[in-house]
């Protein structure tokens, strides 16, 4: 079997752990300590973050995209290939070196994503990106950690309180989206989304691009009108 190589590793702003790269052969993963946060086998998840929230933008010209969280892509690729040539995307990365591996050690599996015209990198943390905003965004995704919890930044939980769910809230254009993924189910989560003004979908999704193993969980909130 082959082993797994440490490319590098970065302290994650405010977190008790290491952000670790690793590489397996062509597999690349993320982990922080122990618990893997991301693996370039399982992608189908963070793609249907970006396409199931396309599907129900489809008639919106010209959209204004944030995209909460790098990690490996997925989620950015994704929403290239399913957003109109005229999109806007901004990626808000709070980890400057998961964009420096992106456009280092995994610049392959990135695809020359970062350099498409559409998108803008931003290096900062998403809940103050989103908190400036009024009424700017036509989606906001977030895929910042395993779930609506601070895993790997406690200050994460701010963004899946009813303040942070607020802030998204105004952030958005009438009829707005707020995409969230999350490894598992969280009844408590939904029913914040829903306290805080969203009509919510939830929709359980294969990790895999194959159609097997375990589902992720994706809220489709829409902003009440």
């Amino acid at each position: 079997m082959i082993p797994w190589v440490e490319l590098d590793s970065a302290q994650a702003p405010g977190g008790r752990e290491r952000l670790r790269l690793k590489q397996r052969g062509t597999e690349f993963s993320i982990m922080l300590g122990a618990n893997e946060l991301m693996n370039s086998r399982l992608s189908g998840s963070e793609e249907a973050l970006a396409t199931l929230t396309q599907e129900r933008l489809a008639d919106t010209l010209k959209p204004s995209i944030l995209i909460g969280g790098l990690g490996m892509g997925f989620t950015l690729r994704a929403a290239l290939a399913a957003f109109p040539a005229e999109a806007r995307i901004e990626v808000v990365e709070l980890v400057p070196a998961v964009v420096r591996w992106a456009r280092g050690q995994m610049a392959e599996l990135h695809a020359g994503s970062l350099e498409d015209p559409r998108v803008t990198i931003i290096e900062s943390d998403v809940a103050k990106v989103v908190g400036k905003a009024n009424a700017v965004y036509d989606a906001v995704l977030l895929d910042v950690d395993n779930g609506p919890e601070g895993l790997t930044i406690e200050a994460n939980d701010a963004l899946y309180a009813h303040r942070g769910l607020a802030a998204a809230r105004a952030a958005l254009k009438p009829g707005g989206m707020l995409a969230v993924w999350s490894q598992g189910p969280d009844a408590r989560f939904a029913a914040r989304l829903r306290q805080s003004g969203f009509a919510i979908e939830e929709m359980r999704v294969r990790a895999s691009r194959s159609k097997r193993g375990a589902r992720h969980v994706i809220w489709l909130a829409k902003k009440a009108t």
